[in-house]
């Protein structure tokens, strides 16, 4: 048996049509040349595999490591992730230029029944960066049914019944499955969700992709699965958990699939964690830097704690941001 340690993976590039290269305004080298709509910085997924960068499974991805420790990497709250051999969790840095697509992502039931081995997707965004008339779509402006929804796709009327939401550096939004959402470009996000890559579009603005023919649509999966009672939702607000002298820790999201934190940490300031076997945590830099559980990060840096780490600590010379992931 290896001795746990933080594992760093080598991000995986993905440059769909919407992306851009504002992730280098945010210090992260990129190729010479080409887009970059989104960096999976720690996958296991089958579209987009992370690989250790460090410590004695250098080389290895994360599949590897996950058949390897089992429940000493994801931890007991996670059983069914090794009997599905599943890593439960996605983490993605998106860098939204251009609108993306207008999108639902589909429950683990569904995804079970119709998207082989696939789970849902319940996900989360922190916005690292956004343009002055930066927004997003997040559910129905106003009631609509199922038939007038699938009418307004096809007079293009579709936007006169979502709701648009404007966001700023700072905000934090859930995304449960059933949420028809999309980002309406000018925004760098953070992303946190379950591992899975399923997303039903109902419209994508006309587009064509790099073969020149329109990008695919699903909506009659996308019908399937919508929750049409969303209609005039606000952004959340972060809830207070933890005030001290040197930190302050507050909960973003928390669902049956992940919790997530956001932990403001004071120039020298410290935090003790302690790993017990019953989950992993993934730990990132918003902004600042810190070292975590030895392992120094800098801004938008993620490092994956295993569940059988035990004691660590976090420390920062400066004022720093930070993401903290975990499973209930």
């Amino acid at each position: 048996m290896t001795e746990p340690y933080p594992m760093l993976f080598k991000p995986v590039l993905k440059d769909y049509i919407w992306g851009g290269r504002n992730l280098e305004k945010l210090g992260r080298v990129l190729p010479e040349s080409g887009i970059v709509a989104e960096s999976w910085e720690i996958s296991n997924h089958k579209d987009g595999i992370s690989y250790v960068i460090n410590g004695i499974h250098t080389g290895k991805s994360l599949q590897d490591v996950l058949e390897l420790q089992g429940e000493d990497l994801v931890g007991s709250h996670n059983q069914w992730a090794i009997e599905r051999n599943k890593f439960p969790l996605l983490v993605k840095l998106l860098d939204a230029s251009q609108r993306l697509s207008i999108q639902v992502h589909p429950d683990d039931e569904y995804a079970g029944h119709n998207e082989g081995n696939e789970l849902g997707k319940y996900e989360m965004w922190v916005v690292l960066d956004a343009n002055p008339d930066a927004a997003i779509m997040y559910g129905f402006s106003k009631k609509i049914t199922p038939q007038e929804f699938f009418q307004a796709i096809t007079e293009g009327t579709l936007e006169n019944f979502l709701n648009k939401l404007p966001i700023k550096v700072g905000d934090h939004i859930c995304i449960p499955a059933g949420t028809l959402h999309t980002i309406l470009g000018g925004a760098v996000m953070a992303e946190i969700q379950q591992n899975s890559n399923t997303t039903y579009r109902v419209y994508d603005w006309n587009r064509v992709g790099d073969d020149g023919q329109p990008r695919a649509l699903h909506i009659e999966k996308a019908l399937d699965v919508i929750n049409f009672n969303q209609i005039g939702c606000k952004l959340p607000s972060p809830e207070l958990v933890e005030k001290r002298a040197n930190f302050t820790r507050e909960v973003l999201c928390k669902n049956n699939y992940f919790t997530t934190e956001r932990i403001f940490m004071q120039a020298k300031g410290t935090y003790s964690g302690f790993c017990d076997g019953s989950t992993l945590e993934i730990w990132g830099i918003l902004s600042g830097e810190a070292c975590v559980a030895g392992q120094k990060l800098t801004k938008i840096q993620f490092v994956l704690l295993p569940a059988n780490l035990g004691a660590f600590k976090v420390s920062s010379s400066q004022n720093t941001i930070l993401l903290r992931t975990f499973v209930e």
